[in-house]
């Protein structure tokens, strides 16, 4: 078998990988083992590669090649595997802001690489795309990495006339790169490179802290037609098949998560959502009244209960509270209580985010029940236990046509006999929206650290 024979071979095999990763990546049970398939491939990729240009000389800096790949393995492994489960969605966006911007860097070399030897205009186009969607990637998922990290306000940066502004600058950076494939003009090609900046930026500002996840998606997509493009300029096919994978699958999970927030993609982009609204009283300023409640109450009253649904949000991870929260399931369960977790498709701030916080508690796969699902289970439910979550069960996304949240799919909450909230304080949910499921009489409000009051709830079980 000759070397380019098996190196092809090689190809294969990663390509294969990363088809197989996807494919485990669709279920939470095996989506640990998807990743370490899909870094397996990764890794053959990389060995082949060498091993392709090193015996032909073709293959320069070697040394420099290999001190960068090691600085990047001592700060990108530490920071995966130390990551809190609350900061997982800004380390998904700064990291794919690294790929596009990896990405750019590439076609901006092979711009450089190939200008004089005048290359077919369709090779300069895939070199351009290259730049202006990985620029846009690497600078949007900045911005996004910040207003996650709470670098920047959540809100949405508006001013007038921004979408028409934001127009005019994407036209400016198509005439460029017709300019450029004209001209070959190095200049010009720098000037895309900053134009593409602020576009990236220009385009994120404007959406607000709610609809980030999907932007982060989208922007993944983005990430993986640049180095798609990239593959075209470097004529490898792995580059190519593994780009139009992210690039697929990033656009086909911004559309999932558009149509579990009951939203088209373009209102996310373009409606600045997230402006707080809440309640008042009925004659438009009085200060409404909650019911509340003490653990002692709550204990009770989970204890003689028949099925309990467990709702969690992102305020259980911030609380990190998951353990306590499955060992509360599993004294119910001890009691002859039935009990679930009904799983909203955009709990938490990612897809599978709450899914992967739960399975770190070991909490069983079979307890975990999708919305659907889950609405059906809540009519025969006694108690429903809302634990850190707040806009996926906000009754306003059904009844409120006037609810920036209208449409929205929820976990209806309120079917249960009976409604328990574990919040911090009244302050509305992430997408900045009041919940009237507050204020409905049959929800008892406990306040405090989520982690704290799943505590105190396990010690009155336990002696109930």
């Amino acid at each position: 078998m000759s070397r380019e024979t098996l190196i092809d071979l090689l190809y294969l095999f990663s390509a294969t990988t990363f088809l197989v990763a996807l494919k485990g990546l669709g279920s939470p049970k095996h989506a640990r083992r998807g990743n370490l398939v899909a870094a397996f491939g990764m890794l053959v990729a990389i060995v082949a590669t060498f091993f392709k240009y090193v015996d032909g000389h073709s293959l320069h800096h070697v040394g420099l090649i290999l001190l960068a790949m090691f600085i990047g393995a001592i700060i990108a492994v530490p920071t995966a595997r130390f990551v809190e489960m609350t900061a997982m969605p800004q380390l998904v966006a700064i990291f794919n802001g690294v790929g596009g911007g990896a990405a750019s860097l590439v076609s901006i070399t092979e711009f450089v690489h190939i200008k004089s030897s005048h290359p077919a205009t369709y090779v300069t186009l895939e070199v351009l795309l290259g730049v202006l969607i990985g620029t846009v990637s690497f600078a949007g998922s900045a911005i996004a990495f910040a207003k996650l990290q709470e670098l920047m306000t959540g809100r949405p940066i508006t001013y007038p006339g921004q979408q028409i502004i934001n127009a005019v600058v994407g036209l400016i950076a198509v005439a460029l790169i017709i300019t450029i494939l004209v001209s070959g003009s190095t200049p010009l090609l720098w000037t895309l490179l900053a134009l593409s900046f602020v576009l990236g930026v220009a385009f994120v500002l404007p959406i607000g802290g709610a609809d980030v996840p999907v932007l982060i998606s989208l922007l993944n997509s983005f990430t993986g037609l640049a180095v798609a493009a990239s593959g075209f300029t470097l004529g490898s096919n792995l580059l190519i098949i593994a780009g139009t994978l992210v690039g697929a699958s990033g656009i086909l999970l911004t559309r999932l998560m558009s149509k579990a927030m009951g939203r088209s993609l373009s209102n996310v982009l373009f409606s600045a959502f997230g402006s707080v609204i809440t309640a008042t009283g009925a004659d438009g300023g009085e200060a409404r009244s909650v019911r509340s409640g003490t653990p002692e109450d709550i204990g009770v009253l989970l204890s003689f209960a028949s099925k309990v649904v467990l709702i969690p949000g992102y305020g259980l991870a911030v609380s990190q509270a998951q353990q306590v929260l499955r060992e509360l399931a599993e004294l119910l369960e001890a009691k002859d209580v039935q009990v679930f977790y009904a799983i909203h498709p955009v709990a938490g701030r990612m897809p599978g985010h709450m899914n992967v916080l739960l399975a770190e508690a070991n909490v069983p796969y079979e307890d975990l029940i999708e919305m659907d699902e889950a609405n059906s289970e809540l009519q025969t439910a006694d108690v429903a236990m809302v634990v850190g979550a707040n806009d996926t069960v906000n009754p306003a996304a059904a009844n409120d046509p006037s609810s920036p949240i209208y449409g929205m799919p929820i976990i209806h909450a309120d079917l249960a006999e009976n409604v328990v909230f574990l919040k911090r304080s009244m302050r509305p949910g992430f997408a900045g929206i009041d919940n009237e499921l507050l204020y409905n009489p049959k929800t008892i409000l406990v306040f405090g650290d989520a982690k704290d009051t799943l505590t105190k709830l396990v010690a009155v079980v336990k002696a109930s």
